[in-house]
C-alpha cells in the first residue's frame, strides 16, 4: 500500500474514533482508540515513536516523538485543542523532514467537524 491508501484508511478509521467518543477527551485517548482501529484493519502501528536528533555534535537519544507511525509510512500527529495553530501543522512537517517520510495526518479531535479538521500535511510527496 502507498502513503495515499493508508491515508485514507486512517481518515476512516479517525472517523470511526470520532463518532464514538465525540470531542473533549484527552489526545491519548484518541491515539489509544485510533491505534486499536487501525490494528483492527490490519496495519502495522506504532505509538510514541522516538526520534533522535543530531545538532552540530550533540547527539539527543529522544528529541521528539511521534504521537502514531502506520506501515512506517505515515505520521498521524493526533491533537484535541479548540483550534489548530500553525506551530502545530509545522511541528508535524519537521517529523515528516527528520524522519524522511512524505506524508503526515494531523487530526484534531476536540471539534465540531472532524472533516474539517484533519489536515494532510505532505514532505517531498
Amino acid at each position: 500500500m502507498n502513503e495515499n491508501d493508508i491515508s485514507y484508511d486512517i481518515r476512516g478509521a479517525a472517523f470511526k474514533v470520532n463518532s464514538e467518543l465525540g470531542p473533549g477527551l484527552l489526545e491519548s485517548v484518541y491515539e489509544t482508540a485510533l491505534t486499536f482501529e487501525l490494528e483492527e484493519i490490519g496495519y502495522d502501528v506504532k505509538r510514541q515513536v522516538a526520534i533522535p536528533m543530531n545538532y552540530k555534535k550533540i547527539e539527543f537519544e529522544v528529541g521528539f516523538r511521534l504521537d502514531i507511525i502506520v506501515n512506517n509510512l505515515v505520521i498521524v500527529e493526533v491533537k484535541s485543542v479548540e483550534n489548530l495553530l500553525d506551530v502545530h501543522h509545522k511541528q508535524l512537517l519537521t517529523y515528516l523532514k527528520l524522519t524522511n517520510k512524505k506524508l503526515g495526518l494531523l487530526i484534531n479531535f476536540n471539534s465540531s467537524s472532524l472533516k474539517q479538521s484533519i489536515t494532510r500535511i505532505v514532505n517531498g510527496l
